[in-house]
């Protein structure tokens, strides 16, 4: 059976695969959505999600350094990995021994054409077009939110954002946070000043644990502005854990609209 991944990468597989390990948390979470129990065998460290089937099986490392004896001695017949979170010389490793299928997502297309593709080389066909159908379902229905112009924040020390061409970005948009920083590419650094343009600055609980600490500093120099901390999972975890976005994004909208600005 022949396989193409969003990298174009061909996969020739004599069977489905029996013995697949996730090199990337949100993946981890889509496989074991898709039905996948048995042949999960392999996760990263960071994988904690669903907590009482990861527990139970082996870690192979991070996504950004990955134990390769482990990995060898799980015999695995399929790894499924991510351009971004993954690094390039570990993939290519992998990839001299055994099929690699690789996601690219920076929209929401992208995300779906991903659920459609690991569905199909799992042969889980009808979960994955049913979890699309749940996705594309609690999206739609979101109401039309008044657009604010915000920033998302990913790191401190350096300040890093959000920008544009970013999944990240493209769920700021369905929860009406307009990203002042969508010209700039990926996740850039950025000057402080810059942030004085935003209404909203979300910052994120991932990769940097911002605190209430870095809510009170920020305030303090941006009094106009409405600050929150927000739960990564809903902007960043592409697969089935935006089946859960959209209730957070009412909570959240919510929250912000009624917040009274900061005086």
């Amino acid at each position: 059976m022949e396989f193409l991944d969003q990298m174009e990468n061909q996969l020739i597989l004599p069977s489905y695969p029996q013995r697949i390990i996730s090199l990337v948390p949100s993946l981890t979470e889509l496989l074991f959505d898709l039905g996948l129990d048995n042949e999960v065998i392999g996760v990263t460290d960071y994988c904690t999600l669903p907590a009482e089937k990861v527990t139970h099986r082996t870690k192979i490392g991070s996504p950004k350094q990955f134990n390769f004896t482990i990995i060898d001695n799980l015999k695995p017949d399929l790894l499924i990995g991510n351009k971004e979170e993954n690094y390039p010389s570990g993939i290519a490793r992998l990839q001299e021994k055994y099929p690699v299928w690789l996601s690219d997502i920076t929209s929401l297309e992208d995300m779906l054409q991903a659920i459609i593709g690991i569905g199909r080389i799992t042969n889980c066909d009808e979960n994955a077009d049913r979890i699309n159908q749940e996705v594309c379902e609690s999206l739609n229905n979101l109401p039309i939110f008044k657009e604010l112009k915000s920033a998302y924040l990913i790191w401190n020390d350096p300040l890093m954002v959000a920008g544009g061409k970013t999944f990240i970005n493209e769920m700021m948009k369905k929860s009406g946070f307009r990203n002042i920083f969508t010209e700039k590419p990926r996740y850039p650094v950025i000057d402080l000043a810059e942030l004085a343009r935003a209404d909203v600055i979300l910052l994120s609980s991932e990769p940097f644990p911002f605190s209430q600490t870095d809510v009170l500093s920020f305030k303090q120099i941006f009094i106009q502005a409405k600050v929150e901390i927000v739960d990564a999972m809903m902007f960043s975890w592409y697969g089935s854990h935006i089946l859960q976005s959209a209730k957070y994004f009412l909570k959240l909208r919510d929250q912000i609209d009624n917040q009274t600005t900061n005086l």
